[in-house]
């Protein structure tokens, strides 16, 4: 990169991330050489919005740092506090079985830039120790599987469904929005991602709304970006939709 290119590549990296300048900053980037562009947009990444990108790998946090005072857990429900990879699943799903369960894993990724500088309040799972996690034991008399997902793990999510037993039956698609009612954008690699999908999956024949009366809710959900990683509370509502009480 000569002086002139790192110099320009040096302002707009340093040009802050609003509405206003992003098209200035497309032009920019357009105007330097294919590497230096990509170099720049690196950097533009690496100094994203602290809240981050879903799909991305972050800094490891612990789980022990979380305040539990912090929760907010929804009524008639008892948190377990516990490491999903040793937790005693059998005392669980022997006394109990459950109609839906929902599942936002911690993915865990490989790139070329993992940090983003996020720091995360919880370890990720490797693919093997999700797939090892015994959810069709939660639910042998049939029931729903929500997974919410990310691009990179989509397809090994249907082939996950697969061997658990599972048949994909439909999808939900959150569009984040501001408290301005605007597309809350954030970076992606070809596309900026303005919404999150969560798998819809059953096995058996579980009871529910949607076959006598046309199905039920929506399957997408207009909603404020919250905290980092937290779902939106509509997800919820239209689960007790369609499988009342």
């Amino acid at each position: 990169m000569d002086v002139e290119a790192a110099t320009e590549a040096e302002a707009i990296a340093s040009l802050p991330a609003n509405d206003a300048q992003r098209v200035g900053v497309a032009e920019a980037l357009l105007a330097l050489p294919e590497r230096d562009a990509e170099l720049t947009w690196q950097q533009l990444s690496h100094d994203a919005d602290p809240l981050g990108d879903e799909g991305l790998d972050y800094t490891l946090g612990n789980v022990d740092d979380v305040d539990p005072s912090e929760w907010q857990v929804p009524p008639h429900c008892v948190p377990i506090h516990a490491n999903v990879t040793t937790f005693d699943w059998p005392s669980l799903y022997e006394h109990c079985q459950f109609d839906v369960v929902m599942m936002d894993p911690p993915w865990q990724l490989a790139t070329a830039n993992p940090t983003r500088g996020v720091a995360l309040g919880y370890s990720q799972l490797s693919d093997d120790h999700i797939s090892g996690l015994p959810v069709p034991q939660l639910q042998r008399n049939g029931g729903f599987l929500f997974v919410w997902v990310i691009n990179a793990k989509y397809k090994w999510t249907l082939d996950l469904f697969d061997k658990w037993g599972y048949r994909l039956v439909d999808e939900v698609v959150w569009v984040k929005m501001t408290v301005n009612r605007r597309l809350a954008k954030s970076h992606g690699y070809y596309l900026q991602h303005a919404k999150e999908v969560c798998l819809v999956a059953k096995c058996g024949n579980p009871r529910a709304l949607a076959a006598s009366d046309g199905g039920v809710g929506s399957d997408i959900i207009f909603s404020e970006r919250r905290g980092q990683s937290q779902k939106p509370e509509e997800i919820y509502e239209l689960i007790e939709q369609l499988v009342p009480n």
